[in-house]
């Protein structure tokens, strides 16, 4: 499950002058041309995440046809979030030196190709190879498509290229786990027909970008901006100490929901008809997307707040429906998951960027992202490996209660902060 990127939202890009191209242009042609690419950009986002959730619906197919284990499907899945990770680790600044336009129309090219794997698929290995392909490309794009809505800022419209790169992925989730469910239900072929519709979308996407305006010029240091920076500077090192928590405790559940959901639902409801398994990760992602949205405007510890509050009920509303209360409980406990995880991906983010130098923001976004990942995949794998020994039964009893208890920490630091601020102020 990417990030929820607010005002902050892509790794921060140097700014760049528009190409001698786009300034000879007419300014009513020019507007129209910055329109289009952000439209264009913007439905990049929105498919690159759609592909990472669509095989979230197919999941319980993959393990009746092929006997794959819990553990191997989190092991599939997750294998998708280190590469993704790794991905924007090293490339995030990549289109800086080579421009936007060939990093964009080379990771379009891969994913479609990474579709194409995952379509031909026809055991674990093949779906792992396929999704660690996906996740370098997703990386790679998702760093140049947000660096292209932020050069297409429009400065009488502030902030709209921070809250599309905010809402884009969510949404895009979202979408994805909805159009998956669905050509399970009515097309044929259903572990074929979505990935071939996606490499389709992206090939159509990659000769697009060829017909944009390039917005950042190249220059030299491509090799040398590979290389993995991390780092989080004395100004925002107590407030990642003191959101860190709740940031575990939201990308641990998103990453719980995405690859075992469907198995809790078969669980809980095993006479659920198959898009009910899809749909309860389709509910958290929009759930998060409405929560982006709506707490744009609020104040990041305020939010941040909330969301470790909603995490409480969502892990205790998961367990009730193992306990008699059946469908309406997981999928109110995966809706309550969303709301969490938009709004303390919204807080912390703003919280631990408020204070940053523009020289500061990258590797203090690359430190998050490896803390946000790396609570999303490993504890799915663990969870993976003790649903195969204890039952996902029991396992979900455990994750739910971790998750509560991290939550639990985090709000307690949190209030902490809040009150040294206060005094700090006062004083």
């Amino acid at each position: 499950m990417p990030s929820v990127l607010p005002d902050a939202s892509a790794p921060p890009q140097a700014p760049a002058r528009p190409s001698p191209t786009a300034d000879s242009a007419p300014p009513t042609r020019r507007t129209r041309r910055r329109t289009a690419s952000f439209a264009l950009d913007t439905s990049i986002l929105v498919a690159l995440l759609a592909a990472s959730s669509a095989p979230t619906p197919l999941y319980p197919l993959y393990q009746d046809r092929w006997g794959l284990s819990a553990l191997a499907v989190t092991v599939v899945f997750s294998a998708y979030a280190l590469a993704l990770l790794l991905a924007l680790l090293t490339t995030s600044a990549l289109s800086d030196h080579l421009g936007r336009r060939p990093v964009l129309t080379g990771a379009l090219l891969v994913e479609a190709a990474s579709m194409i794997v995952l379509a031909s698929a026809d055991g674990a290995g093949l779906l792992i190879a396929a999704r660690v392909l996906q996740g370098v490309a997703t990386g790679a794009a998702t760093s140049a498509a947000g660096a292209v809505l932020l050069d297409l800022e429009d400065p009488r419209r502030p902030g709209r290229a921070a809250l599309t790169n905010s809402i884009a992925p969510v949404a895009g989730m979202a979408a994805g786990v909805l159009a998956a469910t669905l050509l399970v239900r009515f097309a044929p072929a259903p572990t074929v027909t979505v990935y071939v519709v996606l490499a389709a979308l992206f090939a159509a996407q990659a000769v697009a970008v060829g017909f944009t305006t390039e917005t950042a010029h190249r220059r030299s240091g491509a090799l040398a901006s590979l290389r993995p920076r991390l780092g989080v500077p004395p100004t925002a090192r107590r407030a990642l100490l003191a959101v860190g928590t709740g940031v575990v405790a939201i990308w641990a559940l998103g990453g719980f929901y995405s690859s075992l959901g469907p198995a809790l639902v078969r669980l809980v409801a095993p006479e659920a008809p198959q898009a009910a398994r899809g749909m309860v990760f389709f509910t958290l992602s929009a759930a998060a997307a409405l929560t982006v949205w709506t707490l744009r405007r609020t104040a990041p510890s305020t939010a941040a707040v909330g969301g470790c509050l909603a995490v409480l009920p969502a892990a205790a509303l998961t367990l009730s429906g193992l306990h008699g209360a059946g469908l309406p409980a997981v999928y109110g406990g995966a809706a309550l998951a969303g709301i969490a995880f938009g709004a303390v991906s919204q807080g912390a983010l703003r919280t631990v960027l408020a204070s940053l130098d523009e020289r500061d923001r990258a590797t203090t976004l690359a430190a998050y992202y490896v803390l946000s990942y790396l609570s999303m995949s490993l504890p799915a794998i663990a969870a993976g490996a003790a649903t195969q020994a204890f039952g996902l039964g029991t396992t979900s009893h455990a994750y739910a209660l971790t998750t509560a208890l991290l939550a639990v920490a985090a709000l307690a630091a949190l209030v902490l902060s809040r009150r040294g601020r206060a005094r700090s102020l006062a004083g």
